[in-house]
């Protein structure tokens, strides 16, 4: 069995250098189907030379050839992470794909879902990260009021792999990531939405450079918002805020915890105190740790708290 898939492939891998660009289309099309619904496959797919055509695709004037390109590399990349990031040109034309006018929501979905997908792992978000065109491009598209919301969800996923890495966070701010997230929050207000664009804030708010940007556009009243009940945030949402007035509280100075006391009302308490009764376990610490700063405690009670 494993013989007529590998016979197969690299039939199909022959055609992808045809001169009939209907063979080439065909041939990715069917790479795609079984990249998808077949995991073996896509070794096979990943070792066969495939990669560096599929890669040189997502620069083609044909949208299918991109769509299905694409979504074999997405696929692909579930498995052969390695492989594929180590495909030369591969970010540079992800990014191409993510800033082309012309290209389909479908295609710029599964470019970002394709990152979030390499973000996985590690050692990748330096290098992703580092690419600012990609990181700007991530963010033009959850600024793009015309932006579909799957694709400002899968840019979110990837913007979150992306802050999952200390030293990427002032390039994400320097981009314009704060006001992008925190108008998505105060425009959109979809629920599922709301949780993807808290949960890049709440990383973001780790570190110094945060502090200015979150002063700039009122983050710290947004965040308080979000806590008090009235506003019907989901538990998830509450808890990434609490995590994000941490975040700033240790990354920031004493200023910044005096003044999220200041503008903390007693609704957003509220808030705080029901996720350290009914949140996760991770998030009932943290609210626990916020409650004590904003009822009574100072600057340095968090870090007591959490030793």
């Amino acid at each position: 069995m494993m013989e007529v898939k590998t016979r197969t492939v690299r039939s199909l891998v022959n055609k992808l250098s045809s001169v009939s660009e209907k063979s080439q289309i065909e041939s990715i099309c069917e790479l795609r189907l079984m990249s998808k619904h077949d995991p073996e496959s896509r070794s096979l797919i990943a070792e066969s030379g495939a990669l560096p055509i599929l890669t040189e695709t997502l620069f083609s004037s044909s949208e299918i050839a991109q769509e299905n390109a694409v979504a074999t590399l997405l696929n692909i990349s579930i498995s052969n992470r390695d492989i594929l990031m180590s495909t030369r040109g591969l970010l540079d034309a992800l990014s191409h794909l993510l800033r082309l006018p012309s290209a389909t929501a479908s295609s710029i979905q599964t470019a970002s879902a394709t990152l979030y997908s390499l973000l996985v792992v590690d050692q990748y978000r330096p290098i992703i990260g580092a690419k600012r065109d990609i990181v700007f491009a991530l963010i033009d598209i959850i600024k793009n009021p015309n932006s579909p919301p799957r694709s400002i969800k899968d840019a979110l996923k990837a913007l979150f792999g992306i802050s999952l890495y200390p030293l990427n966070r002032s390039t994400m701010i320097d981009l314009g990531v704060i006001p992008a997230l925190f108008a998505l929050i105060v425009k959109d207000g979809r629920i599922g939405i709301v949780e993807d664009a808290t949960a890049v804030i709440a990383q973001v708010a780790g570190c110094y450079e945060s502090g200015d940007e979150f002063k700039r556009v009122s983050g710290i009243g947004v965040l308080m918002d979000l806590l008090d009940f009235s506003t019907g945030c989901s538990s998830r949402t509450r808890e990434n805020s609490i995590s994000a007035l941490l975040n700033l509280i240790q990354s920031c100075d004493e200023v910044m915890t005096l003044e999220i006391k200041k503008v903390c009302s007693s609704a957003a308490l509220d808030g705080v105190t029901d996720i350290v009764e009914n949140g996760s376990s991770k998030a009932k610490s943290k609210a626990s740790s916020l409650l004590t700063i904003l009822d009574k405690g100072g600057y340095q009670d968090l870090y007591e708290i959490q030793e």
